[in-house]
């Protein structure tokens, strides 16, 4: 027992300090996978031995045929959401192909991949920490892939108040800075970084006029105030950077619209 809350970054690097195998899954407590879910993941890391990491076709709890999620995406402004997220499932949620991340709360990982990018950085404590890791996976020349035959069942921020709690807020935007900051590489991130002020701006007017100023103005501060330790973090990560900023930007979803997450 941790006797305290570390936070979801850091209670899994502890697990993952104590593991000796080859892959390691995660799945979160509210997350009920279907009794092939494993097994569906396994299956697909010995046939793809050159992807690091696998996420799985996760759908609401409690509407068949809605999904969670089928794999994180990542915009160009530096936003992120889960693919398909409450949507009725399409075509492509039955097809195994790249995605940017994995959705933590239900992947499989290569374990020496996972040591040497790192693990999850713990000063995020939660939220968005896998698509950081996703992103720092991308970068040191690593894939991810979605399997659509590992299914589970989600409720989704079910420890943390929901989506919209003042929790989710803090962690979720402050997160967001760090990520792009830590992890764009070379050109893009002084191409991009406009952008994704303008992103930030945009979700201090919107969750201030919905009530939530004070926690979404908190968030970005506190994300200003963490950037010098970032910007060092971001000093390494780039220093052992493989992909190449084009590879990046490939990955990257270029849309101006987001009415549907697909």
């Amino acid at each position: 027992m941790l006797g305290r809350n570390l936070g979801f970054a850091a209670a899994n690097n502890q697990a993952l300090d104590e593991c000796d195998t080859d892959l390691v899954a995660l799945l979160n407590p509210d997350a009920f996978p279907e009794p092939d879910w494993l097994l569906r993941l396994v299956a697909a890391a010995a046939a793809h031995p050159d992807i690091a990491a696998f996420g799985s076709r996760q759908m609401m709890h409690g509407f068949a045929s809605t999904l969670d999620g089928i794999g994180d995406v990542y915009h160009i402004s530096g936003r992120v959401w889960r693919k398909g997220h409450g949507l009725m499932q399409f075509a492509a949620a039955h097809i195994a192909d790249k995605i940017f991340s994995p959705c933590a709360g239900a992947a499989l990982y290569r374990r020496e991949a996972l040591a040497e990018v790192g693990g999850f950085d713990e000063d995020y404590f939660c939220y968005i920490e896998d698509i950081d890791l996703g992103f720092r996976l991308q970068l040191a020349g690593y894939s991810c892939l979605y399997v659509p035959d590992a299914v589970v069942h989600h409720i989704g921020s079910a420890s943390s108040g929901g989506k919209h709690s003042d929790f989710s807020v803090y962690h979720g935007h402050r997160n967001l800075v760090w990520t792009f900051v830590k992890n764009m590489p070379g050109l893009l991130f002084w191409l991009l970084l406009p952008l994704h002020v303008l992103l930030n701006l945009g979700t201090l007017v919107l969750f201030t006029g919905n009530g939530q100023g004070r926690v979404i103005w908190r968030a970005k501060w506190d994300a200003i105030r963490g950037l010098p330790r970032m910007w060092k973090k971001r000093t390494q990560i780039q220093t052992r950077r493989i992909a190449t900023p084009l590879e990046i930007w490939r990955l990257l979803d270029k849309r101006l619209l987001f009415k549907k997450k697909i």
